[in-house]
């Protein structure tokens, strides 16, 4: 259950642009997510939201992230998680990362201050008074600002099924290479805004590390609508114990018309 918000994180910005390059995003946008353990259990919900913001006289894209346990899950075993990016409006690189959790009285507070000309991350650990620096890729990418820069940098019009898409992270003091792979396309039934409706998506399969959390290294698969904006629309992850799912329940301030069918 710990790894709800980062899961949801860690996926929910992939986006493409069109040929034009246009934005897939604008400030006032909003997501609300539920969670669920197994199928069946309520485990919490999640939010995302973006703004324009200035960071020491730069314009910004700010965005933040929230997560919490909910209901029965809430009694055992409590999260309280949130997630802050500030990442340039043209060219999506971050300047800042702030990751704030208590999930289940394990705590971290960290601060990373990102040098994108020296290519240099200064790590402030909070928690046990600690500031840290390390080297990073050319314009690496903090764990939420790197799916809002997908967003408007991969043309899922030229992928075909099964190609692979990479890029480089920063996060808490690592580097991380990620791999993502494209399963093609799909409709799928959602529950969006009060209403059941069938969606256009797009279907990917992010890869991520065997072990202790997930089963294989394929354990997640994710839907993103297929026009403009590619909404999240759900998250499946199969734990070493269980499976975890997102599902998007609201949404608003999109950039763009967002076509649906609704399931009589």
């Amino acid at each position: 259950m710990k790894y709800l918000l980062t899961i949801l994180i860690f996926l929910v910005g992939l986006k493409a642009p069109n040929l034009q390059k246009e934005t897939a995003f604008q400030s006032g946008e909003w997501f609300k997510f539920k969670m669920s353990y197994s199928g069946w259990l309520k485990a919490g919900e999640a939010t995302l939201k973006v703004e324009e913001k200035k960071l020491k006289g730069k314009p910004v894209y700010h965005v933040v992230g929230k997560g919490k346990t909910t209901g029965a899950v809430n009694l055992f075993f409590k999260v309280r998680d949130r997630y802050e990016s500030y990442f340039d409006r043209e060219t999506g690189v971050p300047y800042k990362f702030i990751r704030k959790i208590d999930e289940g009285g394990h705590t971290k507070d960290i601060e990373i201050e990102f040098d994108q000309q020296q290519q240099k991350a200064i790590v402030n650990n909070k928690k046990h008074k600690k500031v840290k620096t390390f080297a990073t890729e050319k314009d690496v990418q903090d764990m939420v600002s790197m799916y809002y820069y997908l967003r408007n940098s991969i043309d899922v019009s030229t992928l075909k099924k099964g190609d692979e898409i990479t890029t480089n992270m920063f996060f808490d003091e690592e580097n991380y290479g990620f791999k993502l792979k494209y399963l093609g396309k799909e409709t799928i039934k959602v529950d969006i805004n009060g209403s059941r409706v069938k969606v256009k998506s797009l279907k990917f399969r992010p890869y991520v590390m065997a072990g202790r959390v997930f089963k294989e290294e394929e354990s997640l698969t994710l839907w993103v609508s297929a026009d403009k904006n590619r909404i999240p629309l759900k998250i499946k992850a199969d734990l070493a114990v269980g499976s975890l799912r997102a599902d998007l329940v609201q949404f608003k301030g999109l950039k763009h018309y967002f076509p649906i069918i609704f399931d009589n």
